[in-house]
């Protein structure tokens, strides 16, 4: 079953997260769940199995394109079609609000991943992405 978060699952995602190799030092995840569940244009979709978390997937909508975030699926849920499932939720939710477009970043090395995505349809985009700290 697939339904929204609610803070109440903060350490379970942060838990599945951490498990999926989805966490960074400089990035608390905490902070990320407490931002999607505040605003009205993102969420966090959860799939629950006999009421843990086995997946989840953070979706929102900049205005311009919608993007997707840390999809995981427990490893031990994996080739299930959680993901698949996931991901169809997170499409569905941008549709409602008119993006256009749906966006994600995939780490460098994470092979796993992007053979996923790609088998969804998605492809490669002729952009660089750079970045850079405020803090």
């Amino acid at each position: 079953m697939i339904v929204e978060a609610t803070g109440a699952d903060e350490a379970e995602l942060v838990a599945l997260w951490a498990a999926c190799g989805l966490t960074r030092p400089w990035n608390p995840p905490s902070r990320d769940i407490a931002f999607a569940l505040a605003g009205a244009t993102s969420t966090i979709f959860v799939a629950r199995e006999d009421r843990a978390i086995a997946g989840s997937v953070m979706v929102g909508h900049d205005g311009h394109r919608g993007w997707v975030y840390y999809l995981a699926v427990a490893p031990d849920a994996r080739r299930a079609g959680i993901g698949r499932a996931l991901m169809r939720t997170a499409e569905a939710w941008l549709r409602d609000r008119g993006a256009p477009k749906l966006q994600l970043m995939v780490r460098d090395g994470n092979e796993e991943a992007l053979a996923f995505y790609r088998a969804l349809g998605f492809v490669d985009q002729p952009v660089a992405v750079l970045g850079r700290f405020l803090d």
